[in-house]
């Protein structure tokens, strides 16, 4: 594709909060779960609802945002997902029971993940590819980041004022996302008013195109296949003999390796060609995961050893996400918004498998150390897929 000069400038911290409201979402209720179900009277199975459901919508929602952006144009779309994500929150926190409760947060994840898949699509339509990659590291990080940080938010929230403030806490954000995107972001679709019909088939060659496949699962599998240790960390943790409190520190630390990542990517992406980037993230990546796998097989787990092999393979995901999501989303210039919505479904799906498949088994560690180092050597399967696909050698 050729790149021209960009449609418009639009605030990154705007397009920050708007990512980071869908994705802090996931995880920052669960903290708040026994109170809520003390207070509600619902069961364990019926609260757990109100977290798997929030990652389910926020996965199913986003193929459907792609289009209708790409149809419509970026900002009523986003207007529309951005007033359903507050509404849903405050309905969420005035819920007289757990039903309703249930239902409204899978009703604001579908909200949410508009933030999510339109915050990339408007970094793209407005930056050149590797300015667009360099720009999108910091979304890359809040999409990852997200579930890290958001049980530390709602514990804290929680403790101190309630569970009922937890979800107010979205809706207010949402709020302000609203009132910000009315005022300050200007249309940047450049496909706005394409037929239907014309929209529908690059939509569907894109589904099927394997280099958009191939990126996208390398970019779902460097990004969110680190959600399988996530969701485990408390039970590894605790195997390892550590406190319950620790476990929130021990994630923030893997959240400044994903932070470390980006600002690596966005000093070596203008240098070097993003399938550069994406071979050496790639290979440590899997180098890192193979390394936890070998201390869990071995007995010699320790967490200074998972601590280790984590904050390497986080780091890869700082720089390697950036560079996938680039090249995945510019594929055909005509439905940067569709691929960003099924680039995003993709990489949702990836995580909600890796963390399923964490809480198989009673050996928690074993558990995620082996979705992980499968889904990193899935990633680099699917970059080959791609890299054959362009014509391209691996090495290049």
């Amino acid at each position: 594709m050729t790149e021209g000069p960009p449609v418009a400038r639009v605030p990154l911290w705007l397009l920050a909060s708007i990512t980071f409201s869908g994705t802090v979402g996931m995880y920052i209720f669960v903290p708040a779960l026994p109170q809520a179900a003390e207070v509600l009277g619902g069961s364990a199975g019926a609260m757990q609802l109100t977290v798997s459901l929030y990652v389910l919508g926020l996965a199913i929602g986003q193929p459907f945002y792609g289009p209708l952006a790409d149809r419509f144009g970026r900002r009523p779309v986003l207007v529309a997902g951005l007033t359903l994500y507050t509404v849903a929150g405050l309905l969420a926190g005035l819920a007289p029971d757990a039903g309703t409760l249930v239902v409204a947060r899978l009703f604001q994840a579908l909200g949410g993940c508009a933030g999510v898949v339109l915050g990339r699509a408007i970094v793209r339509d407005t930056s050149a590819a590797k300015e667009a990659a360099r720009r999108l590291a910091l979304l890359n990080l809040l999409v990852t980041a997200g579930p890290g940080l958001a049980p530390l938010i709602g514990a804290a929230v929680a403790a101190t004022a309630g569970w009922r403030v937890v979800l107010l806490l979205l809706c207010a954000l949402g709020l302000a996302n609203l009132a910000f995107t009315w005022r300050l972001l200007p249309e940047t679709g450049t496909s706005t008013g394409q037929p239907a019909a014309a929209l529908l088939r690059d939509y569907g060659r894109l589904a099927v195109s394997p280099v958009f496949l191939g990126y996208s699962v390398l970019g779902g599998c460097m990004t969110t296949s680190a959600y399988a240790f996530f969701s485990a960390a408390p039970f590894i943790f605790r195997d390892l003999g550590r406190p319950a409190h620790e476990v929130g520190g021990y994630l923030a630390v893997l959240v400044i390796g994903i932070s470390l990542g980006n600002v690596l990517a966005s000093r070596v992406i203008g240098r070097t060609p993003l399938d550069g980037v994406l071979r050496w993230a790639g290979a440590v990546s899997v180098a890192a995961a193979l390394a936890l796998l070998a201390l869990v097989l071995s007995g010699a787990l320790t967490v200074a050893g998972a601590m280790g092999c984590l904050f390497v393979f986080t780091v890869c995901t700082g720089v390697g996400g950036p560079a996938a999501l680039g090249q995945a989303i510019g594929v055909n210039p005509r439905v940067v918004g569709s691929a960003s919505g099924l680039y995003g479904f993709v990489q949702m799906t990836v995580g909600a498998i890796c963390s399923a498949l964490a809480g198989l088994g009673t050996h928690h560690a074993l558990a995620a150390a082996l979705v992980m180092a499968g889904a990193a050597l899935l990633g680099q399967v699917a970059f080959r897929v791609a890299l054959a696909a362009r014509g391209r050698p691996a090495g290049d």
